[in-house]
């Protein structure tokens, strides 16, 4: 199952994409399918017809894992 993430990469724009499954402590690369900005546009120093990218790590910042529709669906209790 694939999850959503966006990936902050040092000295550039936050990217959005899929990945498999999240990067373990000793992984030295992390591959990211249909790599778009945040407004859903295209990465300017990416070919129009890219569909997978892999970034080494120590070019990553840091790594936001965004919930899934299963997770945004689950209600939670509140107390008002």
């Amino acid at each position: 199952m694939s999850q959503t993430i966006i990936i902050h990469i040092t000295n550039e724009d936050p990217i959005v994409g899929e990945i498999n499954e999240l990067p373990s402590p000793t992984d030295t690369l992390v591959t990211i399918h249909s790599p778009r900005r945040r407004d859903g546009k295209d990465v300017h120093y990416l070919q129009n017809n890219v569909v997978t990218v892999i970034w080494p790590v120590n070019q990553i910042s840091f790594i936001e894992v965004l919930p899934s529709q299963v997770e945004e669906e689950i209600i939670g209790f509140v107390r008002e």
